[in-house]
């Protein structure tokens, strides 16, 4: 096996916060929409400040992350 350097487990490395660094890869942004209108997504904050969500430019629809992983149901989502 070969390593080219020191690598860290974000599960267990401390500098690794998820609330703060982005957790979406930028490639997904520029190809998913809202389900509900088809507008562009951005990445938000919930009013709580903890994770992420992606809100609809469009409706306003806010759609949870969980875990890394939009979960884009319209059932799911609040509007912002």
């Amino acid at each position: 096996m070969s390593t080219d350097g020191p690598t860290t487990d974000p599960t267990t490395d401390p500098t690794t916060d998820p609330t703060t660094d982005p957790v979406l890869d930028p490639v997904l942004l520029d190809v998913v929409v809202c389900p509900d209108c088809r507008s562009a997504l951005a990445v938000g904050t919930p009013p709580d400040g903890t994770g992420q969500e992606l809100v609809c430019q469009g409706c306003g629809l806010a759609y949870p992350v969980r875990d890394g992983i939009p979960v884009l149901l319209v059932d799911e989502a609040v509007r912002r």
